[in-house]
């Protein structure tokens, strides 16, 4: 399969305006100037436009959220019962390459089927695929995506996404096996590199294009969930500048600035509004063809305090524990 990045993510909330708020003013992510699905009005026309109006927020009360020249990289929908992961989107690069990846999924023994125009209207994507990964993560595969250009930053933050995708996402996996042979042979990705710390807690990273890892499987006991996701900036002045907005709102970090062995992230984590946290970075790794996975012994270079197994299980426990 070819996947090329992944291009979107979804995920549920109990109040999504909170995560505009969030997204906005904390991240420096911007609203989305029109929903999907919804009508842009005329081409070339000042005077129409969409009927949001550039709130970022959908009739259902869905947040999205915009980071580059895609219309929306985040949506947030409202619900009371599921706040982490509605749906990853993966991209490929053509009709065919879709129509194959749903031909490679059944043969592999996973539900699988094309979507709906309606359904990629409401992703603005020209063609969809939806299935699952044997965590139950909901999986959307897509080409075609909306560019609306015109991403203006409130913090004049720049998103390094492009052909690198979003950024990442690291999961709590209870088979570990079955997904790494789910996403290495029948996705396609490639094994980055691996850290083991005890017998039953790991990690594995894996990558789908030049940066190190668009995915992160964690294996702590019987656990499916997001521990987090990772959004990489253009540079440390970003950053830290971030970091400021974070604690003069009093929000958590929950690992202080670090830098990461694996893949020279220089980064920390924070809470989000829901469930999980939020690893702002920059400086990540890219990797090419020549590129051999191995295990690596340390997390981090320095910093990242928080960010231990001790934690990264006492995470895995409050996902468990809402099950």
């Amino acid at each position: 399969m070819k996947v090329r990045s992944l291009g979107y993510i979804g995920f549920g909330a109990p109040d999504p305006k909170q995560w505009l708020d969030y997204g906005v003013n904390i991240i420096g992510a911007m609203p989305a100037r029109a929903y999907p699905g919804e009508d842009w009005g005329m081409p070339m026309d000042p005077t129409s436009g969409p009927a949001s109006a550039g709130s970022g927020v959908a009739p259902d009360g869905s947040v999205y959220l915009k980071l580059d020249e895609r219309q929306w990289r985040i949506g947030i929908h409202p619900s009371e019962d599921n706040a982490g992961i509605m749906y990853m989107g993966f991209e490929m690069a053509c009709y065919q390459d879709l129509e194959e990846a749903v031909k490679e999924l059944k043969e592999g023994g996973v539900p699988a089927r094309m979507g709906t125009a309606e359904e990629a209207r409401n992703r603005s994507v020209t063609g969809i695929a939806i299935s699952e990964d044997p965590a139950g993560n909901p999986l959307e595969f897509f080409y075609g995506p909306t560019k609306d250009y015109k991403f203006v930053s409130p913090y004049n933050v720049e998103f390094q996404t492009g052909s690198l995708g979003l950024g990442h996402v690291n999961l709590f996996v209870k088979d570990l096996k079955a997904c790494e042979d789910f996403y290495t042979w029948v996705l396609g990705f490639k094994l980055s590199d691996y850290i083991k710390f005890g017998p039953d807690l790991s990690a594995n990273f894996y990558h789908c294009n030049p940066r190190h890892h668009t995915l992160g499987l964690t294996h702590v006991g019987p656990v499916n969930g997001i521990h987090h996701m990772m959004l990489e900036m253009k540079n440390i002045d970003q950053v830290a500048q971030c970091l400021e907005r974070v604690e003069a709102a009093g929000i958590k970090v929950t690992s202080t600035l670090g830098r990461h062995t694996n893949d020279n992230m220089l980064s920390f984590y924070m809470s989000s509004p829901f469930g999980f946290e939020v690893e702002i970075g920059c400086e990540g790794l890219l990797v090419d063809e020549s590129w051999l996975p191995s295990e690596f012994c340390e997390g981090d270079v320095w910093g990242h305090k928080g960010l231990d197994p001790e934690t990264i299980t006492e995470s895995a426990q409050q996902i468990k524990q809402k099950d």
